[in-house]
């Protein structure tokens, strides 16, 4: 035996008593190359792309179906590979001082949860659709305008505008508008839950891709997949994941959530395999139904850092939301009437939930509390892995 195979021999064993491998394999915001189960639906959104591969720009579509279905991990999947292989390779930036003369088509993915103005717009697409730096400082929302106007002089567009039913509707009026004034085509490739006809307007009348709900043996597929890559070998057993995937109803993001909350339940115990009790701790983190861990890190930080001390509270500090309100304010920099806002908006989009307490004070109307309405146990990981990182 040489040395090498002794090495890999001991990090073999070493891997064996450790369960995590690679925690990104199962977070349930990080997209596969290859989506599981999902050919089908790859196969219709490409007939409907078709006309790039002749070098014109084809209709636009609106890619629709339930939450966890797939529709974010099939359009990301299949917008990099279009990127790879027919966006122009030399795609930069054109400036006054500098013209190009190479055409072609540009891919751009954008979400239009975290584009939520015209300048992170412009900002996201050029930063999608070029190789050169986008700097954020030093540039106003109408030079980044124009440098897409010019860009556009050589370069068809096919944008993603992913989850368009969960952001500002003046955004894609907006850009309705703005096409008109460039100078190639532009065509936009819409994702979203809702059906056609209850679809932003400015969508509505698209052709559709409709993306089903997974069946149960495909959201077993999934996480076996995520299971190892992501965790130990034998870490977890053929029965949990059936388990996961039948309590999922066909909800790949909800499984996934689930798993991520299964193993944090795990590694607090200290544990190298998922016994039972984890398994119920990560399902019992996920509300059923609940909002998609995506929009809520799509929040403001000050945001997401009220919900991260939320989760820190006892019972007794979560009676009320005025009681909620006070408590978060002595954990964080911002002010109790802050935090009170904070809350009744994200009850408002069902981030949180706001319920009738258990007990009044006495005549009137009784207080409410804050329940949260995302995966909580998957929430926290990974937030506490982002910082871990930025620090």
């Amino acid at each position: 035996m040489n040395i090498e195979d002794r090495i890999l021999q001991r990090k073999r064993r070493g891997e064996r008593r450790r369960l995590l491998v690679d925690e990104s394999a199962l977070s349930p915001v990080w997209h596969p190359e290859s989506p599981v189960g999902r050919g089908a639906t790859i196969e219709r959104l490409l007939d409907r792309l078709d006309p790039v591969f002749d070098g014109e720009t084809p209709d636009d579509v609106y890619v629709h179906g339930p939450s966890g279905c797939g529709k974010s991990a099939v359009v990301t999947a299949l917008f990099h590979h279009l990127s790879r292989h027919l966006s122009s390779p030399t795609s930069t930036i054109q400036t006054t001082t500098r013209s190009g003369s190479e055409s072609g088509t540009t891919f751009a993915y954008v979400d239009v949860r975290t584009a939520t103005s015209e300048f992170e717009f412009y900002h996201r697409l050029l930063d999608e659709s070029t190789e050169e730096s986008v700097p954020r400082r030093g540039l106003s929302t109408d030079e980044l305008r124009e440098r897409i106007r010019q860009y556009l002089r050589t370069q068809s567009l096919v944008v993603a505008l992913d989850h368009v039913d969960e952001g500002d509707p003046a955004l894609l009026e907006w850009l309705a508008r703005e096409r008109d004034e460039w100078s190639r085509d532009v065509s936009v490739v819409a994702v979203g839950r809702a059906r056609p006809e209850a679809a932003p307007e400015a969508v509505s009348d698209a052709p559709t891709v409709e993306v089903p709900r997974y069946h149960r043996a495909e959201v077993t597929d999934i996480l076996t997949s995520r299971i190892t890559a992501g965790l130990a070998r034998d870490a977890v057993t053929h029965g949990q994941i059936r388990t996961l995937a039948t309590w999922a109803e066909g909800n790949a993001h909800d499984s996934l959530a689930a798993l991520l909350g299964t193993v944090d339940a795990a590694l607090d115990d200290g544990a190298t395999v998922i016994e039972e009790s984890h398994l119920r701790a990560g399902m019992d983190s996920v509300p059923r139904p609940c909002v998609s861990l995506g929009r809520v890190l799509a929040l403001a930080e000050n945001r997401q850092e009220v919900l991260c001390y939320l989760l820190e509270l006892d019972e007794s500090e979560r009676s009320s939301v005025q009681k909620t309100a006070d408590a978060l304010a002595r954990r964080s920099s911002l002010s109790a009437s802050t935090i009170r806002r904070y809350l009744y908006e994200l009850a408002e989009e069902d981030v949180v939930a706001r319920v009738q307490a258990d007990e009044s004070n006495g005549a009137g109307r009784p207080p409410s509390r804050v329940e949260p309405r995302f995966p909580t146990r998957a929430f926290q990981r990974l937030t506490t892995v982002e910082r871990r990182a930025s620090n």
